[in-house]
């Protein structure tokens, strides 16, 4: 009976394998949507308010798209991508097809979904297995962001620039003080940076002045004598060309970073214009572009 289970068990890991392989084999044109979300990953990125722990629940598999630890080891279905799982994974088999009952996993649950803490192995034996639940000890990371288990990192991401940009225009009014005016990020935490770059320049603005000016005049002044000459260059610079995926707005701050960082290298004197010329000499094209990409996210 022994040598029977051990059998049956290699044989399961062998399959789950297999199909891992298949699913890399027909995800290789679009690979995001067959790999684990990274809870660290997602807890730089999602906005949260603390954590707070939920104890022992039952717990919809299809729910859980990541780990904390183990999200290259498995693929999105929690099949497992490498040999050196197969001792570990063969043993939590044998327990099941022997019917002993092991410890709950441990969960985190971000706005809907589940990441791993402990038990990643426990969750692609049950999924292997064809069980729809599974008990979990859970903690939640309180957010306003919801997902859903088909989304990949990008979705995300796109929903987390959604929510940000919905929170920038209810607490700023900008669309009653700038009628019209639209500003449109595609990465996450440009909104409020655009907040400080609007606070920065009142703050400045109010050094020459008796009276401080109000934020709703402040605005407007950031609006006319910040991004509108940024834009500008940007325009004359047809800096959007080499970047089609992006927006005016994801320019006006990319260069804006890359100004301060040219005064900080070599002085004040430096003009936007300038900034803008050596911004498209570096980044704009080839391989450069890919190194643009990354200087985006920082």
């Amino acid at each position: 009976m022994g040598n029977y289970i051990d059998g049956a068990a290699r044989e399961d890991f062998n399959r789950a394998k297999a199909r891992a392989f298949v699913s890399h084999v027909l995800n290789l044109i679009k690979p995001e949507r067959e790999k684990l979300l990274s809870l660290d990953e997602m807890r730089k990125i999602i906005p949260t308010r603390g954590e707070s722990y939920r104890g022992i629940q039952t717990i919809d598999l299809d729910k859980i798209v990541g780990s904390e630890g183990r999200y290259q080891d498995f693929s999105k279905e929690f099949l497992p991508k490498k040999e050196h799982l197969r001792n570990r994974w063969v043993s939590i088999d044998k327990a099941h097809l022997t019917d002993v009952i092991l410890p709950p996993i441990q969960l985190y649950e971000v706005g809907g979904v589940y990441f791993v803490r402990d038990g990643n192995h426990r969750v692609s034996v049950a999924k292997m297995q064809g069980a729809k639940m599974i008990d979990a000890e859970v903690t939640s990371l309180d957010s306003d962001i919801v997902i859903s288990p088909e989304m990949t990192k990008s979705r995300i991401l796109k929903e987390i620039v959604c929510y940000e940009r919905r929170r920038f225009f209810e607490f700023t009014k900008i669309e009653e003080i700038l009628p019209g005016f639209d500003i449109s990020f595609t990465a996450p935490g440009r909104y409020e940076e655009l907040l400080k770059h609007i606070y920065e320049h009142k703050y400045y603005t109010n050094l020459d002045l008796r009276e401080e000016i109000s934020f709703e005049e402040a605005v407007i002044l950031w609006y006319q004598e910040v991004y509108l000459p940024i834009i500008d260059h940007v325009v004359s610079s047809n800096l959007l060309g080499y970047f089609p995926e992006r927006t005016e707005s994801d320019l006006y701050m990319w260069l804006v970073k890359h100004w301060h960082f040219l005064k900080e290298q070599y002085g004040q004197e430096i003009s936007p214009a300038a900034a803008a010329a050596d911004f498209k000499r570096k980044f704009a094209g080839g391989l450069w572009r890919k190194i643009a990409s990354l200087f985006s996210r920082r």
